[in-house]
């Protein structure tokens, strides 16, 4: 089994900044593509930002320049460093994981969602 938590939510004023961490633990062999998304009252779950399994990075076009997607190989875990925090970046943000799990010689890629954490950013 493979147990995601994310953390670092948290209100903030505009203009601040926040780090979001997401964990993954239990029988996994590696993890592939991470991904953030978020979820605004009312709206679609949109990502964010992602890091494929080499590094590579795309953001979404409102987050460009201000937040940082990095990754810990040894710890399974993706962070989401947010500067310059802006009202509208006020939802609840997931992490979303493609893990590589091996049971029995047969290899598995499965997506893992966080639970969520709260952002809220006050004008």
């Amino acid at each position: 089994q493979v147990q995601v938590v994310e953390s670092g939510g948290d209100l903030v004023q505009a203009g601040g900044s926040l780090r979001l961490s997401c964990a993954a633990s239990g029988s996994i062999f590696s993890i592939n593509a991470m991904g953030w998304y978020r979820q605004a009252p009312g709206k679609q779950r949109e990502l964010v930002a992602h890091i494929a399994s080499g590094g590579s990075t795309n953001y979404a076009d409102s987050v460009k320049g201000r937040f940082t997607i990095s990754k810990d190989n040894a710890k399974n875990t993706v962070y989401l460093q947010m500067n310059s925090l802006k009202p509208e970046d006020t939802a609840v943000y997931y992490c979303k994981l493609a893990v590589i799990t091996v049971q029995a010689m047969d290899v598995m890629v499965e997506d893992y969602w966080g639970q969520g954490t709260q952002v809220t950013v006050s004008s």
